[in-house]
């Protein structure tokens, strides 16, 4: 049983659904489970200790008026409530350890599977819906696992009060067996309803949260086109509709809180009304009905627990649905073991456009539709299943680790994590490798304009920077990795043309004898190419030098030319 946590393996969750997600929690520390249903039996079961030792001080000591007895059994109530005190601390402490293991196992099997899912992460799951995940859904899947200590000696005190109550009377007993499974049904359609609003109130505030961490993202662009205000009244909105949903989860919530409170006092005072009209009939003694009162009293204590145990669960298997929601997502691409790739510099074809990029040759790619020519990107990049072969084989044979690092894509929205510049750009030890990569990027003045340069802090996604800095600080990153085959899609867009035509002529220099794909359709771009494949509805239509292909496809000349047109205009 691991002590620390977060886990060097944490093993294989059971997806399978929510329930076995949960009880896969419980198994992957069952040692420590264990000893919180311990301390947690004992410690309940300490409480029904207390109500017996009154009933006999009352009888042996006070009705029967022997002092010895009396305080015989005083100092007995107090060792026992020291030791049930002891009993509660370890129980507490053991369960906080399961409830912290299951919260950084979830954290940790999630990290992992995002990392597999990789590039196809982003496309299905909203950062709004991981940021609510982290936020709340591991609390509440930690604290449903109170039910494996607590829970379960919750119901062995409940046992124990009944055999306890059989003693007594078999009137009483039949009371407390009947009535708690009574409490429980009664409040089920209460929690089954709040598990539904809340499903439905989870879902909608990840939407909410995903929304509002996309205006911050583009809040500079949103200021730029004047739809800041816009942005802002459809958040507004949403943020409404989502209060009333909130209202809505809270009453029912609020519901359930109630009868879960007041229910068991009810149950109390029906048994204490009962057992006062059996003692005043001399069917139990008075010491028997204190201790019955006792009993039923402290059953308050694991009746709540089930009940409010019970609500956590429900409350987790939601949660627990929408982290499985992220554990049975599949990766675009299945990773392979079975050829290596070529020994050596080898062209990439994609028989779906009919692109070959040769090694050493600096390919543009032009077309009116991006989302094509992404497309023959993901496919070159193995971030799609394709036919494209990498020399004699085929690139979906080759294990991914392989083709990740002699194959690079960097697309205009590649993350930037936050932290030091340096690292951000994962600048090596050799300082004149990065600086030649800043130059060809033309980013020196970005590290310049820091107090600290390269070692200056930078905010995730670059929010302290333009969105030429970002721009430029991506390209950097890509030429510092240095791969055997570099796609970069549109990474000159957000810069100026005196700046674009810098980079352009620079990386072309600094490419040399790598194979290098652009995706772009501006002419300072095409111009400095080896080639430029000219795409329509997704193959290439034709291929040859950019002057060549302005003079003889008039397609291609109104498409590198359209942007300027309109300003002319």
């Amino acid at each position: 049983m691991n002590k620390r946590v977060p886990h060097a393996d944490p093993g294989t969750p059971d997806a399978r659904g929510p329930w076995h997600y949960l009880w896969w929690l419980v198994i992957s520390q069952r040692g420590r489970v264990a000893f919180g249903a311990l301390w947690g039996t004992l410690w309940m079961l300490g409480l029904m200790v207390p109500p017996y030792l009154v009933a006999r001080a009352i009888d042996d000591g006070l009705r029967a008026r022997d002092v010895g007895a009396l305080v015989f059994w005083a100092v007995a109530i107090l060792v026992s409530g020291l030791v049930n005190a002891g009993l509660g601390a370890l129980r507490h402490g053991t369960m906080t350890r399961v409830r912290t293991d299951a919260a950084y196992r979830t954290v940790q099997v999630i990290a992992r599977r995002s990392v597999e899912l990789g590039a196809a992460l982003p496309r299905r799951v909203s950062t709004g819906e991981l940021t609510t995940i982290h936020a709340s859904d591991l609390f509440r899947i930690a604290q449903a696992l109170t039910m494996a200590g607590p829970g379960v000696g919750a119901i062995i005190a409940y046992t124990a009060t009944a055999v306890l109550l059989f003693t007594i009377s078999t009137l009483l007993a039949t009371v407390v067996v009947v009535g708690v499974p009574v409490l429980c049904v009664v409040i089920g359609p209460l929690l089954a309803r709040l598990r539904r609003v809340e499903a439905e109130y989870r879902t909608r505030q990840g939407e909410l949260t995903a929304r509002a961490a996309d205006i911050v993202a583009g809040l500079r662009v949103l200021c730029g086109i004047g739809g800041k205000a816009t942005f802002a009244a459809n958040y507004r909105r949403g943020s409404r509709a989502l209060l009333k949903e909130g209202y809505r989860v809270g009453g029912v919530a609020s519901w359930a809180q109630a009868a879960g409170a007041f229910l068991p006092m009810l149950f109390l005072a029906a048994v204490v009304w009962i057992s006062a009209r059996m003692a005043a009939a001399g069917t139990i003694t008075i010491g028997e009905m204190v201790a019955v009162y006792g009993y039923v009293a402290v059953l308050v204590v694991p009746v709540s627990f089930l009940i409010d145990d019970t609500d956590a669960v429900a409350r987790a298997l939601v949660s627990a649905e929408r982290v499985l929601g992220i554990l049975t997502l599949t990766p675009d691409v299945e990773d392979a073991t079975g050829k290596p790739g070529p020994a050596g510099p080898a062209p990439l074809r994609d028989p779906a456009s009919g692109l070959v990029v040769a090694p050493g040759r600096l390919i543009a790619v032009a077309t009116d539709d991006p989302a094509a020519a992404i497309a023959v990107v993901d496919r070159l990049g193995r971030y799609a299943e394709s036919d494209v072969t990498w020399g004699e084989v085929p690139l979906a044979a080759v294990a991914l680790a392989e083709v990740r690092r002699r194959v690079m894509v960097s697309d205009n929205d590649a993350y930037l994590f936050a932290g030091p510049l340096r690292a951000v750009i994962g600048a090596p030890a050799d300082d004149s490798a990065t600086d030649a990569a800043l130059r060809v990027a033309n980013a020196h003045d970005i590290v310049d304009a820091l107090a600290d340069g390269l070692d200056s802090e930078v905010q995730a996604q670059g929010r302290d920077l333009s969105g030429g800095q970002r721009q430029r600080i991506r390209l950097v990153r890509a030429l510092l990795a240095d791969p055997e085959v570099l796609l970069l899609v549109e990474p000159t867009s957000a810069v100026d043309s005196n700046t674009e035509a810098v980079i352009a002529h620079r990386l072309r220099a600094a490419r040399a004898g790598r194979a290098t794909v652009l995706v772009s359709t501006s002419p300072l771009v095409l111009d400095v190419a080896d080639e430029v494949a000219y795409l329509v509805g997704g193959r290439v239509a034709a291929m040859g030098r950019h002057t060549d292909l302005l003079a003889e496809h008039p397609g291609y000349r109104d498409l590198v030319f359209r942007g300027e047109e309109v300003s002319a205009r």
